[in-house]
């Protein structure tokens, strides 16, 4: 897992919090992957954990701590796009509107997003 001394690399807003506790309550065990690809890809994508296969191309950012959620969420990046936002601290938010991947949010009409907050190397 990467560390930081500027907290933790990866945040959760409370109206994120929300939708995963809905997610667990519906699907269980929970896990963030982030490819950095065009369009949805540059998205964080939630899926049951280990429903998306992760490798030596992906980095563990973070093993999100949920208040209501049994277990820490893992956040997965591609090593590729983690090279490029090494240097920022990023937060998990929803927005209303749904996205085109299979991230177990859209049927809600809600899709997760990154927001992002430089931080000293």
């Amino acid at each position: 897992m990467v560390t930081t001394d500027h907290g933790p690399r990866v945040e959760v807003t409370s109206a994120a919090a929300a939708v995963l506790r809905r997610l667990r309550a519906a699907h269980g065990p929970l896990m963030f992957h982030q490819s950095g690809g065009c369009c949805d890809g540059s998205a964080p994508m939630c899926y049951p954990a280990g429903e998306f296969r992760t490798g030596e191309s992906d980095v563990l950012l973070e093993r999100l701590v949920v208040a209501g959620v049994a277990e820490p969420v893992p956040f997965w990046m591609s090593r590729a796009q983690y090279a490029v936002w090494s240097h920022t601290r990023l937060i998990v938010d929803v927005v209303e509107g749904r996205g085109s991947g299979f991230s177990l949010e859209a049927p809600d009409g809600v899709r997760f997003l990154i927001r992002s907050r430089l931080v000293g190397s």
